[in-house]
């Protein structure tokens, strides 16, 4: 896992946040659906916002890596064997020959934005519409949102499928 690819990718959904959510994209209809008010927005904590959202991104881009990359399924069934440790045991020389012949396998930022555009529907969706439901809020509301991770996930899927 390569924390520093991670850590570039956490950052875009603060990035395609500020165009997503600008006015004059999708921001206008965002504060309608939420019935937020402009001095409710200005009254809140930016620093503390956007560190937390920073780390969620970051948390979320840990989970990704394995879900957009396929070859860590592999190393997750052999994650604790003790012949793991040996670089010269059975288990350690398959895994090397392994990787080397299929380790670079759908590694592409076509196929981790793939990914992560299916995690946005099957996880997204459901969380937000969920939720969404129960708090009486519009099917606008729910597109808009969706969508908005949808494009992130694809994005930070990419970028991790590719150079992670």
């Amino acid at each position: 896992m390569n924390f520093l690819v991670i850590a570039l990718a956490s950052l875009i959904p603060t990035v395609v946040g500020f165009v997503w959510y600008n006015p004059k994209v999708f921001g206008t209809a965002w504060i309608k659906t939420t019935g937020l008010t402009d001095e409710q927005l200005r009254g809140v904590n930016m620093p503390l916002v956007v560190g937390l959202s920073l780390l969620f991104s970051f948390m979320l881009g840990i989970v990704l890596n394995g879900i957009v990359i396929h070859q860590a399924a592999l190393l997750s069934i052999v994650f604790g064997e003790p012949d793991l440790q040996d670089p010269n045991s059975a288990l350690s020389l398959m895994l090397k020959d392994f990787m080397a012949k299929y380790g670079n396998n759908f590694r592409t930022f076509k196929h981790g934005a793939l990914h992560g555009t299916i995690a946005g529907i099957f996880f997204v969706l459901p969380i937000i519409g969920v939720n969404a439901i129960f708090e009486r809020k519009s099917v606008v509301y729910i597109a808009i949102h969706v969508g908005y991770w949808s494009v992130c996930l694809a994005l930070m899927g990419g970028i991790i499928c590719a150079f992670a």
